[in-house]
């Protein structure tokens, strides 16, 4: 592709191709001027090799639908997606800043919390795109732009899908090979945990300057994916706090069931972790474990110190120990060599004294230093009671295996006692349960009306979901070779002859789903309640998520689509999104105030606010040709972005037929046109804002100031107009239109 044979050229009679700024595996990227909205956008154009290919094509045009979906301050902006002069292309925001990965090559290793700020933000950008039922499956630092103020944008949605295509990588490798998942180094099923491998793994080099797996070729490298066992990041670099390497270890877990379920999951832990640098999280992650890392700073210890359990603390003291009994045992300085027959304290322990007994002088040397005479509290563990009696008992040298013990007891005694305390709290819910049931149902509702307990079983569910007196509710779907599809199988309460329930009780039944198939398909779940689909797939063994959609033809709270689609074959363990109606879509947007703007000006500007439908309606008047003299809209109000908006233009005034004959009395002198007043006026601006802005004062769309940066906080602004009687002037923030207001030019101001 000839990249320099766009520049210079205007598409779709709107975007001016300035310079090429950046190259893709599939498409070229230009800086252009939009001059329908005088701004400047970037623009992707396909490559020519793949333009010719209408897979590609779909893809490429997938990519700004799936993109144009999201609205988020951590996301690149898609502005329009179109096909025209032989160019396939999309208009997004122009970023100015620079990649992560250019920035991670300037500054080398980065300190933990800028990777922690950076992380946050990338980590939003994709909880949102994946309630939106989006994964971008190519999350690495080329695709993260890090903006002059610190923020970032997460771009290059090129291999994005929308999860109603085929969610498979079956015909290439797409992303990059050092930040594939391991799944999508397979070829197999990708999710949003993909995406979240993926973030961990750009962690992971930003703290440590490499990523997890390197190789010869991406063969080589995809393989090491697929197997697992990156070094632990502290072994690249010992200042990573131990809960971010927790965090990122947990997010690059080999198996997608081990790392977090969600990005909303992986936020918690980072905001937690954001609050208190020194937490370490929960032993299941077995990375604090002292067999695989030693923390031998004593400052990262002392920092660590206060969020460690007991047996931890056992457990240093223990290794402390066993470093002590490798060093010299000649006495320092001002010690004295206890005689061979009595205890010896540990290297780097200073000797106990026993009871109230004061410290006893050395021989040559000063007494210990009373501070090291201090006892644990009484209300310690019992396990810290038997470490420190265990030290000062004489004749016995404490091993690790001991300490070890030590740590094991205490953790069956914690265990048991959480065993304990799980009992109690069931039976006490039990018995509230119970409490309820009983006053609920046998109390409360002795007077209450009582129906005749039906039999369901046997019966289609669609035909008694609806019965009269009583809430019908599916327990579960089971596989029956005996029981035709849709029929009951089960009910609770039981039927029994002649038994009644109190009215609106609800009747749980189990629904077959006839004899189990060779191959699961997806059912047609369309119009079901969520609860009824999410059970239905859970029963055969799916794992479902929920996502949302506007819809005009399915009710509120009612199932429009399934992804995989109907009739799609499943398998066990599959992730099935189910998408949920929203209703019909309502977009409204605030009515400017074109009156006295030229026609083509307004009409920009209500396309531009997000307006689908401007016509205009020609009458003669005195105001000057193509000017707006009239809205069908009023200004200010929130207007559906469907609605027709009619702007009345003036044709100009009619022309006047010349005179058949000269006037009989002489002319008047043309009327004095009013003088010009100049009042000081006060604008109140929004006092919500926490960032700096940039505001203009506009009329009749030319700027009458020139933009000026607001600080935040700023509630108002005086500005010196000069005029003629009753003027409207139109303020914009951060080239965004904001509301209008009326000058009155008099001369009393």
């Amino acid at each position: 592709m000839d990249m320099d044979r766009y520049i210079g050229r205007l598409l779709d009679n709107r975007y001016e191709i300035l310079e090429v700024i950046g190259t893709g595996g599939m498409a070229v990227v230009y800086k252009a001027r939009c001059h329908r909205l005088n701004r400047l956008v970037a623009i992707k154009i396909l490559k020519d090799e793949y333009s010719r290919d209408e897979e590609f094509r779909r893809r490429f045009h997938a990519e700004g639908e799936a993109v144009a979906m999201l609205s988020h301050p951590n996301i690149v902006q898609v502005y329009d997606v179109s096909s025209s002069d032989n160019a396939d292309y999309i208009v997004m925001e122009l970023i100015d800043g620079i990649t992560l990965k250019q920035y991670m090559e300037k500054k080398g290793v980065l300190n933990w919390k800028e990777t922690l700020h950076f992380s946050m933000q990338i980590a939003k950008a994709l909880e949102h795109a994946h309630s939106r039922g989006i994964i971008h499956r190519d999350i690495k630092p080329h695709n993260v732009m890090v903006l002059k103020n610190g923020s970032v944008k997460v771009t290059d949605f090129g291999i994005a899908r929308v999860m109603s295509k085929s969610n498979t990588l079956t015909k290439e490798a797409l992303g990059s090979v050092h930040y594939i998942s391991p799944e999508q180094a397979k070829g197999g099923w990708v999710d949003n945990r993909s995406d979240l491998y993926s973030l961990g793994v750009v962690m992971y080099e930003m703290m440590t300057g490499r990523p997890p797996y390197d190789g010869e070729s991406p063969v080589a490298v995809a393989i090491q994916h697929i197997n697992g066992g990156a070094p632990m990041p502290s072994t690249l670099n010992p200042n990573i706090p131990g809960g971010l390497e927790q965090i990122i270890m947990k997010a690059m877990a080999l198996d997608p069931k081990d790392r977090y379920a969600s990005a909303t999951e992986l936020l918690a832990d980072m905001e937690e972790f954001r609050k208190n640098p020194a937490i370490l999280f929960g032993k299941d992650r077995q990375i604090m474990d002292d067999a695989t890392k030693i923390i031998e700073t004593q400052q990262v210890l002392e920092a660590a110190r206060q969020n460690r359990t007991t047996a931890e603390k056992v457990a240093a003291a223990g290794a402390a120990g066993a470093a002590g009994a490798g060093r010299t045992r000649n006495p320092a300085p001002g010690q004295h060599q206890r005689p061979a027959d009595q205890s010896r304290p540990r290297t780097g322990e200073q000797p106990r004294s026993r009871g109230g007994d004061q410290p006893r002088p050395r021989a040559g040397g000063s007494p210990r230093n009373p501070s090291s005479n201090m006892t644990r509290s009484a209300s310690g563990t019992d396990t810290e009671r038997r470490a420190a009696a265990s030290r000062q008992q004489p004749n016995r040298n404490r091993t690790r295996e001991e300490i070890r013990e030590e740590i094991r007891e205490e953790e069956r005694n914690r265990m048991a006692t959480i065993a304990i305390i799980a009992c109690s709290a069931v039976a006490i819910i039990a018995i509230v349960i119970f409490l309820v049931a009983l006053f609920n149902g046998g109390i409360l509702n002795q007077n209450a009306n009582l129906v005749k307990l039906p039999n369901m079983v046997g019966r289609y569910y669609e035909e008694v979901r609806d019965y009269e007196g009583l809430a019908i509710e599916i327990m579960s779907y089971q596989y029956n070779d005996e029981v035709e599809k849709g029929r009951i199988i089960d009910q609770t309460p039981a039927y029994s002859e002649g038994a009644e329930v109190a009215e609106g009780t609800v009747i749980k039944v189990t629904v077959s789903q006839g004899p189990e198939p060779e191959v699961k398909v997806m059912e047609n779940l369309v119009n079901q309640s969520y609860e009824t689909a999410k059970k239905f797939l859970e029963d055969q063994g799916m794992h479902v998520l929920q996502g949302e959609e506007f819809s005009d033809d399915v009710e509120e709270g009612r199932v429009v689509r399934t992804d995989p689609a109907v009739g799609t074959e499943l398998k066990d363990g599959q992730t099935v999104w189910v998408y949920v109606s929203k209703g019909p879509v309502i977009e409204k947007q605030k009515m400017l105030n074109v009156v006295g703007l030229k026609y083509s000006i307004a009409y920009n500007q209500l396309i531009g606010q997000g307006f689908e439908s401007v016509d205009r309606e020609y009458v003669e008047d005195d105001a000057e040709k193509d000017t707006v003299i009239k809205q069908s809209e009023d200004p200010n109000t929130m207007v559906d972005v469907t609605t027709r908006i009619v702007l009345t233009v003036s044709k100009g005034p009619k022309p006047t037929e010349a005179p058949t004959k000269p006037p009989t009395e002489p002319p008047t002198e043309a009327p004095t046109k009013p003088p010009e007043v100049t009042v000081r006026k006060t604008f109140q601006l929004p006092a919500d804002r926490t960032e700096d802005y940039t505001l203009s004062l506009k009329q009749n769309g030319k700027e009458v100031l020139e933009p000026t940066t607001i600080t935040a906080g700023t509630t108002q602004i005086e500005v010196e107009l000069t005029g003629t009687g009753t003027q409207y002037y139109d303020l914009w923030i951060n080239g965004e239109y904001y509301k209008t207001e009326k000058v009155e030019f008099t001369s009393d101001g």
